[in-house]
């Protein structure tokens, strides 16, 4: 089992960066897929990035290709989501996810642990 803690949410202006982080417990860590969603008022959490047990594998959503990158360190149990170019439309709460296992996956379905969440708010 693996306990998430997301940080570094926050208030930024349209065209900053944020980067939101993810530490796990647990000393299995490198046996996870991680990903992140998000949730923005009255609607159904969305995909935004995952990343395989090895971090040889990377998946993005559509709508953040080319400006967030995901990232992945075994050795201090952490995965990062580096955001860039925010846009309003980007504000939600930004939710961290694991599964056990070598693949990631896009769907809320198919993760079994989930952080509390860290709330993201892009001003236009």
């Amino acid at each position: 089992q693996v306990h998430l803690v997301e940080s570094g949410g926050g208030l930024v202006q349209a065209g900053g960066s944020l980067r939101l982080s993810c530490a796990a417990s647990g000393r299995t860590f490198s046996s996870y897929a991680m990903a992140w969603f998000r949730q923005a008022p009255g609607k159904e959490r969305e995909f935004v990035a995952a990343i395989s047990r090895s971090g040889g594998s990377i998946y993005y959503a559509d709508s953040v290709k080319g400006r967030f990158t995901i990232s992945k360190d075994n050795a201090k149990n952490t995965v990062y989501l580096q955001m860039n170019s925010l846009k309003p439309e980007d504000t939600a709460v930004y939710y961290c996810a694991a599964v056990a296992g070598t693949r990631a996956y896009t769907r809320v379905y198919e993760y079994d642990y989930w952080g509390q969440g860290t709330q993201v708010t892009v001003s236009s």
